[in-house]
């Protein structure tokens, strides 16, 4: 059963090159990566060999990696030619490696280019991606709007990714588990009350990690008088750091129809099956194409043209 994971990270040799010129955080002493907000992590060289991927990857049974920038470097939010460089940096990797991987388009947080995006998503760029720090309110929503617009436009999806956060001392598990957690769902709560869907009718959106299981608080918002409404089915969850406890519950609130397989690999390896045969099937290969919006993995291209 081919399987398509929507969330994996490779840096591709131009980025690296430029972590390690870079004098300020983020930047890469060696291997060993130094951002503005977390302790020093020290980078396994293994994690980002191209072909010792491809080859995990299939045993995995992981016909196509969508590969992101890793949104918590913070590299989109850089002052304006600082962010520029090292988007470029990402972009030419990305876009170089081999077709296994299907890359995600990053944009400044600070005046993005429609149409340079536009370009990227014209091409090998599957989607793009946007960090939940910069859309964790609905006005941040509302500020991305442009961005949003040319997703649309593409008929590609928009990928949110946690971003940077600071731990203050915290053991080095608290980022993901509680700092990229909230932001997640301080994303999903601003899309909801954004009324973004409304503004972008046609707009695919999928949340990384499933959207640090927000779904979950949907009786809470109901209790303080809100109100999500019914299950949009072009707005998906990918399963990154949660097993068969936290996709039940997923499923048990949105349908099955919208959850996706991703996996954070390096940091972490994809599902390899859930609940019988059919949920399996969908979880790897038919909703992630959907999410994708393209009928196989050999069409991506021409069904996005």
């Amino acid at each position: 059963m081919t399987a398509i994971d929507l969330h994996q990270h490779l840096w591709p040799a131009p980025l690296v090159e430029l972590l390690r010129r870079r004098t300020r955080a983020p930047y890469l002493r060696g291997w060993t990566l130094h951002t503005a907000g977390e302790a020093p992590y020290d980078v396994r060289p293994g994690d980002h060999d191209v072909e010792r991927r491809i080859d995990l990857d299939r045993a995995a049974g992981t016909e196509l990696a969508c590969v992101s920038l890793s949104a918590p470097l913070g590299l989109e939010s850089l002052p304006g030619d600082e962010a520029r460089a090292a988007l470029a940096a990402w972009h030419d990797g990305a876009a170089a490696l081999p077709r296994h991987f299907a890359p995600w388009a990053s944009v400044p947080a600070v005046e993005p280019d429609p149409a340079a995006l536009a370009e990227l998503l014209a091409g090998s760029f599957v989607g793009v991606q946007l960090p939940a720090t910069q859309i964790a309110t609905p006005g941040g929503w509302d500020a991305v709007g442009d961005v949003l617009a040319v997703a649309e436009a593409a008929g590609k999806p928009v990928f949110v990714h946690p971003g940077p956060t600071a731990v203050d001392g915290a053991p080095a598990w608290w980022a993901p588990v509680v700092g990229y957690v909230a932001q997640l769902q301080g994303a999903w709560w601003g899309w909801h009350a954004a009324g973004v869907r409304a503004q972008h009718p046609g707009l695919r959106v999928i949340f990384a990690a499933g959207a640090g299981l927000a779904p979950l608080q949907h009786e809470r918002l109901a209790a303080r008088g809100g109100n999500a409404g019914p299950v949009d089915r072009d707005v998906f969850v990918e399963t990154s750091s949660y097993g068969a406890q936290g996709v039940d519950a997923l499923i048990r609130v949105l349908g099955i129809d919208v959850v996706a397989l991703g996996s954070d690999r390096p940091y972490a390896d994809p599902l390899p099956a859930l609940f019988g045969g059919a949920a399996t099937r969908a979880i790897r290969t038919d909703n992630p194409l959907r999410a994708l919006g393209v009928r196989s993995i050999d069409t991506r291209v021409e069904d996005a043209a």
